[in-house]
């Protein structure tokens, strides 16, 4: 007889997790689902701080960028081939202005290329400054150099002017000139008359004066005896002479020999039947000198 009670029953505690397995894994599911959505946000939050990063880094290299070629804008220069190196690195920098720096490689590059930009540019500077300093000191000298110069014309004009005055005041001093002149009407006998109808000839005798810086040799004194009415009574009309460029008719002339000492001498000229009545001028004419004159009446 076979006793059923002791029959083993099937178990089923092994198939069906306990309710507090199920919760613990609910739980660290629950965990690490919140973790990931933490981490998400904070990457999130993390890129847009970066992105902000990035474009404030990147507007900042294009302000300096722009300010950049705002300073070149200012910079001139006379130099050809300098202001051709300003205008080169200005288009440099606005080429440079076009890329879209995107990402931190970029804008590092960006950054690299700028500082190089501004070390150029402070070279440039340097250049400029030291070509406006030499400028100004050119421009110094050369005005110091036209004073000067000024100042050497106007000492020039002075000596040019002091050796024309001593020139004029030379030949001044070395004309002869001519003294004690006395006009004398003779008649046939050599005698003195006052009287238009006695009268044979004109005697003027005077004294050419002692001169010592004077040129000594042969020299051609010139009469002119101008009537009351101005003209000039002449033997021939050839009886001309240069007298400051200019044409003069002379009534007679002489030839003495002068030694730079006193030299008595007269000339004589004939009645040539023009004399009238009144009082005369005598001229004397020596070098394109005049070296005297004086009066004399005639009478009817």
């Amino acid at each position: 007889m076979t006793d059923t009670t002791d029959k083993k029953q099937p178990d089923n505690t092994s198939k069906k997790p306990a309710p507090s397995n199920m919760i613990a894994i609910t739980g660290v599911l629950a965990i690490l689902l919140i973790a990931a959505i933490a981490l998400f946000f904070n990457q999130k939050n993390k890129m847009a701080e970066m992105e902000a990063i990035l474009t404030h880094e990147k507007d900042s290299l294009a302000n300096e960028l722009r300010n950049m070629v705002h300073a070149y804008d200012t910079m001139r220069t006379n130099n050809d081939t300098l202001q051709a190196g300003l205008e080169r690195e200005r288009e440099r920098i606005v080429r440079l202005l076009q890329i879209n720096a995107s990402n931190a490689q970029l804008i590092k590059t960006y950054r690299n290329e700028i500082s190089t930009m501004r070390e150029i540019m402070k070279s440039y500077i340097v250049q400029i400054d030291s070509l406006d300093t030499r400028n100004k000191m050119l421009a110094a000298e050369n005005t110091e150099i036209r004073q000067q110069m000024s100042q050497v014309r106007t000492a020039n004009t002075q000596i040019s002017r002091e050796r024309e005055r001593l020139a004029d005041q030379v030949e001044t001093a070395s004309v002869i000139q001519a003294k004690d002149i006395v006009v004398t009407a003779l008649n046939r006998n050599r005698r003195e008359v006052t009287r238009i109808n006695q009268m044979t000839n004109l005697r003027v005798c005077f004294t050419l004066r002692e001169n010592p810086i004077a040129k000594a040799g042969e020299k051609e004194v010139f009469m002119r005896i101008l009537r009351p009415d101005k003209l000039v009574i002449t033997t021939s009309p050839d009886n001309v002479f240069s007298y400051n460029r200019n044409p003069l008719i002379f009534s007679a002339k002489r030839t003495v020999d002068y030694i730079n000492q006193d030299v008595e001498m007269c000339i004589f000229m004939d009645n040539t039947g023009d004399f009238i009545v009144g009082t005369y001028t005598v001229e004397l004419y020596l070098e394109n000198n005049i070296i005297g004159t004086s009066t004399f009446i005639l009478a009817r």
